[in-house]
C-alpha cells in the first residue's frame, strides 16, 4: 500500500490535517508552560523538631533517633539524613522518584504520632514536617525593608499581608519569609535580682504562664436577653506582662519588671538579614516564592510583578518592597536565545537547501515540514505535560538539521522522474512509492536512537525525557510530512519550470559555479573511493587505529556531570571560627557587604545577607546580578576576582558558589560537591572525619573543603554532684529544669492576637549569658524553700563539642564539601578522593558521595550502558528493516569514527564529556547512521535488480548518493553550529553537546563515506561464504571473482557492449545536436533519444545478468560498473534537456546552446574513441588532452551564454522563453559533466593498469 497515494490524491484532505495540525500545534504552545529546566519533583519531606537550648548530642539522641527509626520503617525511602544542632533538629527524607508526595507525608505524619510516646515533654510543639523539592529554587525574592520600623513588625506585614496575598496568585507553591522575625515578649531576669528577693526561676516562669490566660466565661441568660461572659486574661505585650505580680514580700509585690527586664523583641534573636542594593545596605526581611510543579514559572513571577504596586500601597510609609531576584528574566533570555538560536538554525538548514536544490520553490516544500513538525510536536508536549524549557527547545532545534532529510529524499527522487519526461501527478506516485522504504527505514532507526533516554532512571532520566520526547516526536512526524505533504506539494506545485529552477531559479553564474565544483568534488571522491576499495586492509587499519584513539581520548578527557553556567546569581557561605559569637558574625557579615558593595558588579546589583539562617556562626549571602550582557565580568569571573579579598577577613571561611543548574540532594552544604564518611562510632568518626578533610585540602583541583562535624565549639559540660544535691532537696530534674529557664531561651506562654500568636520567652539577662563565670551565679530552690547556688551542687568544665551532630541513615555521619578549582574536572578528582579514601579509613568507617557527586557517579555507569541498549535497540531495528544479521553491522561501522571525531573535538577545544555531551555522541549514532543506510539501501537494490557484486553495487551507490549524503550532513552540521558556537544565555552549558555532534560529523563524514563501502564488500563476502556453506557455490564464486579475463582486454565479452553503448551515447548527443539546432524538430528528437536511451537500459540490464555468471575480479566489476553508471548519467541528462526542450515548445534556436551541443558530441566520441584504445591496449594521451580542452572551452561558453541570457532577460517583458533557455544550458553543463566523469573513469582504469 502506498501511503503517499492517498494524500497526493485528496489535496483538499492533506491540506485541512495540515492546517489542523498547524492550528492545535500553535495553541498547544500558548499553553505550555515555560521554565529553565524540565519539572524534576524529587519527593523529599523535611521535618523538624524544636527544643530550645538543647545541645546537639540531645538532639541527635532524644529527638532525631526516635523520628528516624519511625520513620525507616516507611516503604519507598531513598535516603535519610538529619542535623541536630543547638535546639534545633532537621530530618530529610527523600523518597524513590516513583513515590507519591501525597502518600508519603501521610506515612511521615503516621510515623510522627507513633513518635510522640517517647519525645521530649519539654519539646514546646510537635515536629511539623513540608513537602519539598530540593531541585526546586525560588522564582522569586522580594525584600521587605525599613529604616524606622523593626524587624518583628516587617516580619508581621509579611506573614499576614505579603505571603497571605501572593499565597492566592495561581501556581504558587509556597511562600516564606527568611529569616523569620517573628514579635515576641522576652522577659530577661537578674539572678542578682532572684537571690536577693529569694525568687526561684521557676515561680517567674508560673506567673507568665498563669498570668496570661484566656479561659471561657461561659453566659448570662434571663428571660429577655442572653450575655457572653469574657473574664479578660490576655496580656498583649511587654508592658503588660511587666506588671504581673510573681509574689508578695512584706506586703508588697514584687513584680516581674523587678526582677529583670521585660522587652518587645523578636522570637528568633540570633539572626539577622540586610539587603543591599545602590551602594547602599538596609535591614530586610527576605520573601521567597516557590511555584507548584509544572507551573509557569515565567507567568507566576509576571502576576506576583502586577501585585506588588497593590501591596506597596498597603504598606505603612515607612516600609518598601522590592524584587531581590526573578528567575523568570534568565528564563526569559535563555528560552529567547534558544528560540533565537532555532532560527538562526532553519534560515542555514534552508540555504543549505537552496544551494543543493537551486530552485526556489523546490527548496520551499521541503522547508514546510520543519516549522510543521516542531509546531506539531508541541501538541505531543502539550499532551504530555511537558514544559517549554531550554532541553526541550534545544531538542527541537537540534532536530531542524535532520527532520528535513526525509523530505529532502523524497523530493530529490520525484524531482529525478520529472526530469525523466513523466508527469507531476505520476512523478509524485512512482517517486514516493519507491523511497517509502528507506523514509521508513531513516525515520524509524533515527527515533530508535532516542529510546533508550526516555526510559534513563534516576534525575537524568528526568531532565532527558522531555529532550528525546520531544525530539523523537519532531522525528516520526517528519518521516510522516515527507510521505504525505512532500509528495503532495510537489504534484500540485512543481511545474515544469520550478522542476528545473524556471522563474525561481538562483543566479546561473553561481549556480553553474557550485555545479562544477560539486561535480569535481564528486569525481575526486569517486577517485578516492575505487584507492580505499582496492587497498581495504589499509582502511580496516585505519579503522582500528580509530577506535584505538576513540578508546585512548575518552580515558584522557575529564568527566563532568552538567555544567554551571551563568545563571545571574551565586551564593557566599561564610563561617568563623570556633570560640566566635553570633555577634561577631554580624560583624564579619558587615565587613563582607561593605566588600560586596565596593565590587563595580555587585554594587548596582542586589543582594541579600542573612546571619544565622544555618546556624549562629554562619551566613549566606545571595547575590543578584544584572543579565550578562549588561555586565563586563561573568560570574565566574566575579567570584575569582572576590574570594582572595572575602578570605583576607581574619577568622573567617569563606566559599563562594556557582550553583548547578538543578541542586541534587537534600543536604544543604556550603560547597556544590559533596562526601560523606558514616559509622557507628562518633568519637571516632570525628577523628577519621577530621584526617579526611586535612587530606582533601591537599588534593589538586579543590578548593573550599570544609567539613559539617566540627568538634570545636566551645561547651560548658556541667558535672552533677548527685548525693549533694539530694542531700540538699534538690533532684537532677529541678537543676536541668533551672538551667532550661534560664539559658534555653524557654517558651513559657503564649500571646493569642487578631491575626498571629506570638511566644514569650523566659531567659537570664544577657550580661549573665556572656560568660562561663555568671553561671556560678545562679541559684535554685530546693524543697525546702531554700536557695541552693549552683556551684554547691555542680562542677563547671570548659571543653569542646560539635556544633551539629549529623545522621545518614540511622548512623552518625559527616559531610565534607567542596568546590573544584576553575579548569577542574570532577572526574578525575572523585577517582583520586575514592584512592584517597581507600587509603584513610578504617573499615568501619564508610564513604559515600551525596548529592551531585553521587549522581555523577552513577551517570557514568548509566551513560554507557546507554550508549550500549542504544546500538542494541538500532541493530534490532535495522535488522528487522533489512531481513538481514550482516547488513545492520555495516551501517554501524561508521559509529567509532563519529566517536572519535566528537571526543577529538572535544579534547581540542579543552571541553569536559559531560551529559550534555553524551547526548551528543548518541545524536551522532542516529544522524552518522542515515548515511550509510543511504548507501547499504541503493547498493542491495544494484545487487538486486541489476545483479552487481558488493564492490560494484557500493561504488555505485556511493556515487549517486554522494549529493544528498553531503546535503543531509551539512544541513545536521549547520543545523548544531550555533549551539556549538555557545551562544546565548546559557549557552556555554550546552556548547559540549553542539561541538561534540558538530566534531563527529566533520570527521565521520570524511572517514564513513570510505569505510562503510569497505566494511560492505567484507560482509558481502562473508554473506557469500556463508551461503556456499549452505551449499550456494554460485553466489560464492561470483563473490570470490577469481578468473583470468580483464575489462580492457578485446576478448573480454562486456568490451563490446560497452562500445556499443558508446555508439548509442553518440547517436543521442548527435540528435540533441539537430534538436537545439531547430526546435521545430524536438518532439521528434526527443522520441528518438528516449528509445536510445530505452536501449542502452536494456543493455544495462543484459550485463547484470551476465555479470552474476561471471568469474570477474572484484575491481573489475568495480571498473565496470563505474563505466556504465557514467554513461548512464551522461544518457540521463541528455533525456532531460531532450524532455525538457520539447515540452517548453521554444521558438528560435540559441547559437551557444548549439555549440555546446557540438562539444558534448566531441567529447562522447572521444569517450568512445579513448574506451577502444584502452581495449588495445593503446595510450590515450592525445584524447584525454583535448577533453580537457573541450571541457574549459564548455566551461567558459557556458558561463557567457548564461550572462548574456539574464542580461536579456532584464530587458524584457516576458523572460520565460530565456528562463527556459538557461534552464536548458544548465542541464547540458549536466551532460558535459557527465562525459568529463566518463573521461576520469577511463582514466583511472589507465592507473590501475599500469
Amino acid at each position: 500500500m502506498n501511503l503517499s497515494e492517498i494524500f497526493i490524491r485528496r489535496p483538499v484532505m492533506t491540506t485541512l490535517v495540515m492546517l489542523s495540525l498547524l492550528l492545535f500545534g500553535l495553541l498547544s504552545y500558548k499553553t505550555l508552560p515555560i521554565s529553565n529546566l524540565p519539572t524534576v519533583d524529587f519527593p523529599t519531606i523535611s521535618v523538624t523538631a524544636k527544643l530550645p537550648g538543647a545541645n546537639p548530642e540531645t538532639m541527635a539522641a532524644s529527638v532525631a533517633l526516635p523520628l528516624e527509626k519511625q520513620f525507616a520503617a516507611i516503604s519507598g525511602i531513598d535516603s535519610m539524613t538529619s542535623t541536630s544542632s543547638l535546639g534545633s533538629t532537621v530530618i530529610n527524607v527523600q523518597f524513590a522518584l516513583s513515590r507519591d508526595i501525597d502518600a508519603a507525608a501521610q506515612d511521615i505524619a503516621a510515623a510522627i504520632a507513633a513518635a510522640m510516646g517517647v519525645l521530649p515533654p519539654e519539646m514546646p510543639n510537635p515536629p511539623t514536617y513540608v513537602k519539598v523539592n530540593p531541585a526546586d529554587m525560588p522564582v522569586m525574592m522580594l525584600a521587605l525593608t525599613s529604616d524606622t520600623l523593626p524587624t518583628s513588625t516587617l516580619s508581621d506585614l509579611g506573614e499576614s499581608l505579603i505571603m497571605a496575598k501572593l499565597s492566592m496568585i495561581e501556581g504558587v507553591g509556597e511562600v516564606d519569609l527568611v529569616p523569620p522575625q517573628k514579635y515576641a515578649v522576652r522577659v530577661q531576669v537578674n539572678p542578682d535580682a532572684l537571690a536577693h528577693r529569694g525568687i526561684g526561676l521557676d515561680e517567674v516562669a508560673e506567673a507568665l504562664r498563669t498570668g496570661n490566660v484566656s479561659l471561657p466565661g461561659g453566659t448570662l441568660e434571663n428571660d429577655v436577653s442572653a450575655y457572653t461572659l469574657n473574664p479578660e486574661g490576655r496580656l498583649m505585650d511587654a508592658a503588660a506582662f511587666r506588671d504581673l505580680v510573681v509574689r508578695y514580700q512584706d506586703g508588697n509585690p514584687v513584680r516581674v519588671g523587678d526582677l529583670g527586664q521585660v522587652l518587645d523583641g523578636i522570637e528568633n534573636d540570633q539572626a539577622r538579614s540586610w539587603y543591599l542594593r545602590d551602594g547602599e545596605t538596609r535591614p530586610a526581611i527576605i520573601v521567597r516564592i516557590r511555584k507548584q510543579a509544572g507551573a509557569n514559572a515565567v507567568a507566576l513571577t509576571d502576576a506576583v510583578k502586577a501585585r506588588l504596586p497593590g501591596l506597596s500601597a498597603a504598606l505603612p510609609g515607612a516600609a518598601s518592597l522590592g524584587v531581590l531576584y526573578d528567575q523568570s528574566e534568565f528564563i526569559r533570555a535563555s528560552v529567547v536565545d534558544v528560540q533565537l538560536t532555532m532560527v538562526a538554525t532553519l534560515v542555514l538548514v534552508v540555504l543549505v537547501l537552496f544551494v543543493f536544490i537551486g530552485a526556489w520553490r523546490a527548496t520551499l516544500i521541503p522547508s514546510l515540514v520543519i516549522p510543521l513538525s516542531l509546531i506539531a510536536t508541541f501538541i505531543v508536549m502539550a499532551l504530555l505535560g511537558y514544559s517549554l524549557n531550554t532541553l526541550s527547545l534545544m531538542a527541537l532545534t537540534l532536530s531542524i538539521g535532520f527532520v528535513v532529510d526525509d523530505a529532502i529524499v523524497v523530493l530529490e527522487n520525484i524531482i529525478r522522474r520529472r526530469e525523466e519526461g513523466e508527469g507531476a501527478l505520476e512523478a509524485a506516485l512512482r517517486g514516493s512509492r519507491e523511497i517509502g522504504f528507506t523514509v521508513l527505514s531513516m525515520t524509524l532507526s533515527l527515533a530508535a536512537v532516542f529510546i533508550p533516554l526516555m526510559f534513563m532512571q534516576g534525575i537524568l532520566g528526568r531532565l532527558f525525557e522531555e529532550f528525546a520526547v520531544a525530539i523523537t516526536a519532531a522525528i516520526l512526524l517528519s518521516g510522516l510530512l515527507s510521505l504525505t505533504l512532500t509528495p503532495m506539494l510537489a504534484s500540485r506545485f512543481l511545474g515544469a519550470e520550478d522542476t528545473a529552477g524556471g522563474q525561481e531559479r538562483s543566479p546561473a553564474r553561481l549556480s553553474a559555479l557550485f555545479a562544477r565544483s560539486f561535480a569535481g568534488l564528486t569525481r575526486l571522491y569517486g577517485r578516492a573511493l575505487s584507492l580505499s576499495l582496492h587497498y581495504r586492509p589499509l582502511m580496516l587499519l585505519l579503522t582500528l587505529g580509530t577506535v584505538i584513539g576513540t578508546v585512548l581520548l575518552f580515558q584522557a578527557l575529564p568527566k563532568g556531570f552538567i555544567p554551571s553556567q551563568d545563571q545571574d546569581f551565586f551564593r557566599i557561605f561564610a563561617q568563623i571560627d570556633d570560640r566566635t559569637s553570633f555577634a561577631d558574625m554580624v560583624r564579619r557579615q558587615e565587613q563582607i557587604n561593605q566588600i560586596l558593595l565596593a565590587d563595580p558588579d555587585i554594587g548596582p546589583a542586589r543582594a541579600a545577607a542573612i546571619v544565622g539562617l544555618m546556624g549562629d556562626s554562619t551566613a549566606l549571602t545571595f547575590v543578584s546580578l544584572p543579565p550578562a550582557h549588561a555586565r563586563e565580568h561573568s560570574v565566574d569571573e566575579i567570584i575569582a576576582r572576590l574570594r582572595p579579598q572575602l578570605n583576607q577577613i581574619p577568622g573567617l571561611n569563606v566559599s563562594l558558589v556557582n550553583p548547578p543548574l538543578i541542586t541534587i540532594g537534600s543536604r544543604l552544604t556550603s560547597a556544590q560537591w559533596q562526601l560523606t564518611l558514616h559509622g557507628t562510632d562518633l568519637a571516632r568518626l570525628q577523628r577519621q572525619g577530621a584526617l579526611m578533610e586535612e587530606r582533601l585540602r591537599r588534593v589538586e583541583g579543590l578548593i573550599d573543603v570544609k567539613s559539617d562535624l566540627q568538634a570545636r565549639q566551645p561547651r560548658i559540660e556541667i558535672e552533677i554532684d548527685r548525693d549533694q544535691a539530694s542531700a540538699l532537696g534538690l533532684t537532677l530534674h529541678q537543676i536541668q529544669d533551672a538551667f532550661y529557664s534560664a539559658y534555653g531561651r524557654r517558651q513559657v506562654s503564649t500571646i493569642y492576637a487578631a491575626s498571629n500568636y506570638y511566644y514569650v520567652i523566659l531567659e537570664l539577662d544577657p550580661a549573665y549569658r556572656a560568660h562561663p563565670d555568671a553561671l556560678k551565679q545562679l541559684y535554685l530552690r530546693a524543697e525546702g524553700g531554700a536557695l541552693v547556688p549552683l556551684r554547691a551542687v555542680a562542677r563547671l568544665v570548659e571543653t569542646v563539642a560539635p556544633r551539629t551532630v549529623n545522621h545518614q541513615g540511622q548512623l552518625p555521619a559527616a559531610t565534607i564539601s567542596f568546590n573544584l578549582k576553575p579548569g577542574a574536572s570532577i572526574g578525575p578528582v572523585i577517582a583520586e578522593i575514592e584512592r584517597i579514601a581507600a587509603d584513610t579509613l578504617p573499615a568501619d568507617i564508610h564513604a559515600q558521595f551525596q548529592g551531585t557527586a553521587q549522581a555523577f557517579q552513577s551517570s557514568l555507569a548509566s551513560m554507557g550502558f546507554l550508549l550500549v541498549i542504544t546500538l542494541i535497540v538500532i541493530y534490532v531495528v535495522l535488522g528487522i528493516l533489512y531481513e538481514s544479521f550482516l547488513h545492520p553491522l555495516t551501517i554501524l561501522t561508521s559509529l567509532p569514527l563519529a566517536g572519535f571525531g566528537a571526543l577529538a573535538a572535544l579534547w581540542l577545544l579543552g571541553l569536559e564529556l559531560d551529559m550534555y555531551a553524551y547526548v551528543g555522541i548518541i545524536m551522532l549514532i542516529g544522524i552518522v547512521k542515515k548515511n550509510g543506510i543511504m548507501m547499504v539501501d541503493f547498493a542491495l537494490d544494484a545487487e538486486r535488480s541489476r545483479g552487481l557484486d558488493p564492490i560494484a553495487a557500493i561504488h555505485g551507490a556511493c556515487l549517486t548518493r554522494f549529493r544528498p549524503i553531503m546535503m543531509t550532513t551539512l544541513a545536521a552540521l549547520l543545523g548544531t553550529l550555533p549551539i556549538a558556537i555557545g551562544w546565548g544565555a546559557g549557552g556555554e552549558a550546552r556548547q559540549s553537546l553542539g561541538v561534540a555532534v558538530v566534531g563527529g560529523l566533520l570527521f565521520s563524514q570524511l572517514m564513513t563515506l570510505f569505510v562503510t563501502p569497505v566494511f560492505y564488500v567484507y560482509l558481502g563476502r562473508l554473506a557469500g561464504w556463508l551461503q556456499a556453506r549452505r551449499g550456494d557455490k554460485t553466489l560464492a564464486v561470483a563473490s570470490e571473482g577469481i578468473n583470468d579475463f580483464s575489462l580492457l582486454s578485446p576478448s573480454f565479452p562486456f568490451a563490446r557492449l560497452l562500445t556499443g553503448q558508446f555508439a548509442l551515447l553518440s547517436e543521442s548527443a548527435a540528435e540533441l545536436r539537430t534538436l537545439l539546432a531547430d526546435p521545430s524538430t524536438a518532439a521528434g528528437a526527443a522520441r528518438r533519444i528516449r528509445a536510445l536511451e530505452r536501449t542502452l537500459r536494456a543493455d544495462y540490464r543484459a550485463i547484470g545478468r551476465e555479470l552474476g555468471l561471471t568469474r570477474l575480479l572484484p575491481l573489475e566489476r568495480a571498473d565496470l560498473h563505474a563505466v556504465s553508471q557514467a554513461q548512464e548519467t551522461a544518457m540521463r541528462a541528455l533525456v532531460a534537456v531532450a524532455a525538457r526542450a520539447s515540452l517548453y515548445g521554444l521558438a528560435e534556436p540559441r547559437p551557444a546552446a548549439v555549440t555546446l551541443a557540438d562539444n558534448l558530441a566531441e567529447m562522447l566520441a572521444l569517450n568512445a574513441q579513448m574506451f577502444a584504445k584502452l581495449s588495445r591496449g593503446e595510450a590515450i594521451d592525445a584524447e584525454v588532452e583535448q577533453q580537457e580542452r573541450l571541457t574549459e572551452e564548455s566551461d567558459s561558453l557556458l558561463l557567457v551564454a548564461l550572462g548574456e541570457l539574464y542580461d536579456e532577460q532584464a530587458g524584457t517583458h516576458d523572460p520565460l522563453p530565456l528562463l527556459r533557455w538557461s534552464h536548458l544550458l544548465e542541464r547540458l553543463e549536466t551532460a558535459i559533466e557527465g562525459a568529463e566523469r566518463l573521461a576520469a573513469v577511463l582514466e583511472s582504469l589507465v592507473i590501475k593498469n599500469i
